[in-house]
């Protein structure tokens, strides 16, 4: 026998005896798996073509638990509030385990250095951009916004995603990480934002794909990191102020553990920063402008508190940001309308849900997006409808039952005041100082991604200039 032909079909058979091993019920109450044919890809060619609407349609046909074999993992999602209220409340289940391979996969943090530090940093985050010391961040903020809307021009013609990206990147990341650490200056900043933009756009199939299938994405994330290794080496050489003036970054340096890996750290902290909080701006305004009842509402809030909008460079501060509290509705609106199509935890321990048993070593999903469409929660949940917020009891800060976008309990995302508030004075100062007009509809949301807040699926131009 041809030695070519032998070799393909001792493949061809071990191919066959995994495809019988992974996709043979672990126990009759497993719930229904969805396994595609093909061993270890599975379903994952179907799942990854669309999957926010694979999601509905797998509910729609299997009950509200099913099971995903894709990428060699089984994806067990849930989708009514007994397997919701067990997702956040159960022991049975693991979120440091669930997020682990994907950090080592997109920032090359290993597992033991990320176990060790991952609830120090975790606290250390949380603590540092807390609700009460935003105080601290808030007039910097507000500079830094009116520097880099100043560069707009008085008028002008822009998409929007990069309108707000152009205003928004430079402020937080010298927010963050210090004044002029890393490039913000037009010229240096094209290269760097190419590279982010590339890690930003494929991080997540980065994060379940062999590298070697990710040739491009691996090349900006080596720039990216090679980049940090130049920030944290200033940082370090820089004297360390008082607890109050340091940055989050000098935070992260002070409490990492294995400081050869802080530029990976800071990679990681530019990505949690930006990936959501600029979406989460686009979808904001985009609303807003959309609906001019809105936009009529606001303007008069805004002059309310500001006087005639557009005369001077104005000073936002946390309690004017109070009383403009429908834009926080819009905010939180849109958030609710473009959340994350999964978030994951590793279950540890046979987990019963209903009639189901889900074994060990399944990632447990659940959709917030689907979530939030949930009637009994949020009634015509299609509609973009800010004043249903109304019914939240935001002075002691609780959102709306049903609403799960930041997570729950002891990991919900450490930096969602911090980012609600950049959004928060970004809308203001632009709503304040331009008129704007759409000149496109507004997007539909992508449906090809799980992780972080939907990105819209098409441009969307603004037409602006200054007030009179």
């Amino acid at each position: 026998m041809d030695i070519a032909l032998a070799i393909l079909l001792t493949l061809l058979l071990g191919l066959l005896m995994a495809k019988l091993a992974l996709f043979q019920p672990r126990n009759r109450n497993s719930p229904p798996c969805i396994s595609g044919w093909i061993p270890w890809f599975g379903a994952a060619f179907q799942f990854g073509k669309a999957p926010l609407e694979f999601i509905e349609q797998a509910r729609v046909k299997y009950g509200p638990v099913f099971t995903v074999f894709a990428l060699g993992n089984r994806f067990t999602f849930v989708t009514e509030e007994e397997g919701i209220e067990a997702f956040f409340t159960s022991k049975d289940l693991d979120f440091e385990q669930a997020v682990q391979p994907t950090i080592q996969r997109t920032t090359s943090i290993p597992a033991d250095i990320f176990y060790r530090n991952h609830t120090r940093l975790y606290l250390t985050i949380k603590g540092k951009v807390s609700l009460s010391r935003l105080y601290l961040f808030a007039g910097t903020l507000c500079k830094e916004l009116h520097e880099h809307m100043d560069h707009l021009g008085t008028s002008g013609t822009e998409n929007l995603s990069d309108l707000i990206r152009s205003v928004m990147y430079p402020a937080t990341i010298n927010i963050l990480f210090g004044k002029g650490v890393c490039p913000t200056n037009k010229s240096d900043m094209k290269e760097f934002e190419g590279h982010f933009q590339k890690y930003d756009e494929d991080f997540e199939y980065a994060s379940q794909m062999p590298a070697y299938f990710m040739s491009n994405w691996s090349k900006s994330k080596k720039w990216l990191l090679k980049m940090f290794e130049n920030v944290v080496s200033d940082a370090e050489r820089v004297s360390r102020p008082e607890s109050d003036s340091k940055t989050v970054l000098q935070h992260l340096l002070d409490n990492v553990h294995g400081k050869h890996l802080a530029p990976n750290y800071a990679l990681l902290l530019l990505w949690a920063s930006q990936a959501n909080a600029m979406p989460v701006a686009f979808w904001t305004l985009a609303f807003i402008l959309s609906h001019p009842s809105i936009y009529k509402n606001i303007m008069e809030d805004i002059v309310s508190v500001f006087g005639k909008a557009g005369k001077e460079n104005i000073e936002v501060s946390e309690d004017d940001l109070k009383k403009l509290l429908l834009i926080k509705w819009c905010i939180l609106e849109a958030i609710r309308l473009r959340s994350p199509g999964a978030i994951t935890k590793k279950v540890v321990n046979p987990l019963k849900i209903q009639t189901f048993t889900i074994p060990a070593g399944d990632m447990l999903m659940v959709s917030p997006y689907w979530a939030h469409r949930n009637t009994k929660y949020f009634p015509d949940p299609e509609t973009f409808k800010p004043d249903r917020w109304k019914e939240a009891n935001l002075e002691k800060n609780a959102f709306l039952d049903g609403f799960m976008a930041f997570g729950r309990g002891k990991h919900q995302c450490p930096g969602r005041w911090l980012a609600v508030m950049e959004v928060h004075m970004l809308v203001v100062l632009l709503l304040y100082k331009y008129e704007l007009i759409l000149l496109d509809p507004v997007p539909k949301e992508s449906p090809l991604h799980l992780v972080g807040t939907q990105q819209p699926m098409g441009a969307c131009r603004v037409q602006y200039k200054p007030r009179q």
